[in-house]
């Protein structure tokens, strides 16, 4: 299907945010809303963003990329990934401006951008919003990194020759391995210091999740330690394995992909699988 790219400009508070919009010859009433993270503009990692939004205009879904304030060729100061509330519904309003026959929107986003989309979700609990796409989400905290490491670095260093033979040659400084081993179990176990009235960030992910009556699919990139983090995280939570087993959460791993699922087949695996997702959801009118 041909579609046009429309630049597209709002604002907050006087603070202009640019975006393009992907707008399909015959679009379906369903638009999709590119999040992007941190450090981070429209376009994205090796234009990962804005070949996404190519792909899926070219099959009927209106696409709006932007730059949240501080980010990219927007105005106003930096700001953190946990403030970005405002920014997505400001984008929403813009967006649904534009391409008024829109009756739902997608909300979609990688790593720290997928954490603002849940934490969007438990701010606003926004009615217009019928589904969102999380891709390696960011939980990170000293704690979750450590132990992160501890099961995947450590254990399969001991998998590799090249680890023995440093081991057995006396190449290897053993003090330092087992103090950075140890180091990292102790942080693993540590706390993590919590904001928002007793709540960290990763809990109003939980919550925002939680909230969310749409449908939610989860993009794991196989050999991203960001993925494995937020797998280990909810894993070891009883109430993230409850949200990630519900029905309304659709799950897909990329085999040997990296972060920005940078290689053109990981990338093509990412948009065929928000293709799919995204024809269910248009479908069945959001359910599962």
């Amino acid at each position: 299907m041909d579609y046009t790219e429309i630049p597209l400009t709002f604002a907050i508070g006087g603070e202009a945010m640019p975006g393009i919009v992907a707008l399909p010859d015959a679009p379906f009433d369903c638009g999709v809303l590119v999040v992007v993270g941190g450090p981070q503009y429209r376009a994205g990692s090796h234009r990962q963003f804005l070949l996404l939004s190519r792909r899926l205009a070219g099959e009927g879904y209106p696409v709006f990329r932007f730059d949240y304030r501080g980010m990219g060729d927007a105005d106003g100061a930096a700001r953190s990934f946990e403030d970005v509330s405002e920014d997505i519904g400001a984008a929403i309003d813009a967006f649904r401006r534009r391409c008024p026959a829109l009756r739902r929107v997608v909300l979609w986003g990688l790593c720290d951008a997928a954490s603002a989309i849940l934490m969007y979700l438990r701010a606003t609990g926004d009615p217009r919003v019928g589904g969102v796409a999380l891709l390696n989400p960011w939980v990170r905290s000293d704690a979750s990194l450590a132990r992160t490491r501890v099961k995947h670095y450590y254990g399969r260093r001991l998998t590799q020759r090249g680890f023995w033979r440093k081991l057995l040659a006396g190449r290897l400084d053993v003090a330092a391995a087992l103090r950075g081993l140890l180091e990292n179990a102790r942080t693993a176990w540590r706390k993590p210091a919590e904001r928002d009235h007793g709540m960290s960030f990763q809990d109003r992910m939980a919550e925002g999740l939680r909230r969310f009556r749409g449908s939610a699919l989860l993009i794991l990139g196989g050999r991203d330690e960001t993925a494995r983090e937020f797998i280990e995280y909810a894993n070891g939570r009883a109430a993230w394995r409850e949200l990630l087993a519900a029905g309304n959460v659709s799950r897909v791993e990329i085999a040997g992909a990296d972060h920005t699922f940078s290689s053109a087949a990981w990338r093509a695996a990412v948009e065929n699988a928000s293709l799919r997702w995204l024809d269910r959801l248009r479908e069945t009118g959001g359910a599962g």
